[in-house]
């Protein structure tokens, strides 16, 4: 285990992020935990995370949650975490709540990001830790914006990792595949609201049915995640992205190999 090292977490109330900043209390880590849902992230203040209230897609909360870390001392790490799913067919979904996906998913990210690398690059180094998702290399049907919001986060982060090395900034992409975390009850309620009725009913009523029929069962929980973002804090030579579980890099590797029509295919068979 590395020197007490510390690491800012956001979207610590729940899910990757709240699992993220346990296991990094336990290995020792000073863990500032970030999110809009203070009260849920309490046990983790009894377990010596210090709280911050941080709306990502608000300035003054980003430039206050900034301040109070940076005030206090070397920042090491940053974890980008928080996010959710604007699930709907891209005809359905608002442009408004498409534009606050990308404000939550990729500009949020990015304004905490633009806030911190000053100290970092005055400290000679740190690690930023953006979570994306396998969402940002293969696209399924009603995620449209999800999945694009992802997408952007690959190249923002492959030019932010290429722009800071020179600074001895490291940044590593996490793309989580199947994980048992709330983030699914959102997206279904998202994809219920906005094309649950309608030509896209029966597709979004076939989509569901997969999900409630256990189309995560047996994915591991959070930790699994939490154990590889600790690993890319860690290793002297982090990889600059990690697909976890291994499901997801065969998930990956497959839509890399298979040609566009026969993906459609594979997805159509999947979805009716």
């Amino acid at each position: 285990m590395v020197m007490a090292k510390t690491v800012l977490i956001t979207g610590s109330s729940a899910g990757i992020g709240y699992a993220a900043a346990e296991l990094l209390l336990k290995e020792g880590w000073t863990v500032y935990a970030a999110a809009r849902r203070v009260e849920r992230m309490r046990p983790l203040e009894a377990a010596g995370a210090r709280l911050l209230k941080l709306d990502v897609t608000d300035e003054a909360s980003l430039r206050d949650a900034a301040a109070a870390v940076l005030a206090a001392g070397p920042l090491d790490a940053l974890v980008n975490n928080a996010g959710y799913g604007a699930h709907g067919a891209v005809e359905d979904v608002p442009l408004a709540e498409a534009r606050r996906q990308f404000e939550v998913n990729l500009f949020g990210l990015a304004r905490l990001t633009q806030l911190v690398l000053p100290r970092m690059r005055g400290q000679g180094g740190g690690r930023i830790i953006n979570i994306s998702s396998i969402a940002g290399k293969v696209t399924m049907p009603t995620g449209g914006w999800y999945h694009a919001s992802k997408h952007a986060l690959e190249a923002y982060s492959d030019a932010l990792r290429m722009e800071t090395a020179q600074f001895g900034i490291k940044v590593v992409l996490i793309e989580p595949g199947p994980i048992r975390t709330e983030w699914d009850n959102t997206a279904l309620v998202n994809l219920q609201k906005y094309s649950g009725a309608g030509p896209y009913g029966p597709m979004v009523k076939r989509i569901t049915e997969r999900f409630r029929a256990g189309y995560r069962e047996g994915a591991p929980g959070p930790e699994a995640v939490a154990a590889v973002i600790l690993k890319a804090l860690e290793a002297p030579r982090p990889a600059a992205r990690y697909a976890v579980p291994f499901k997801a890099s065969l998930i990956i590797l497959l839509r890399l190999l298979l040609p566009d029509r026969l993906w459609d295919w594979a997805i159509r068979k999947a979805v009716g």
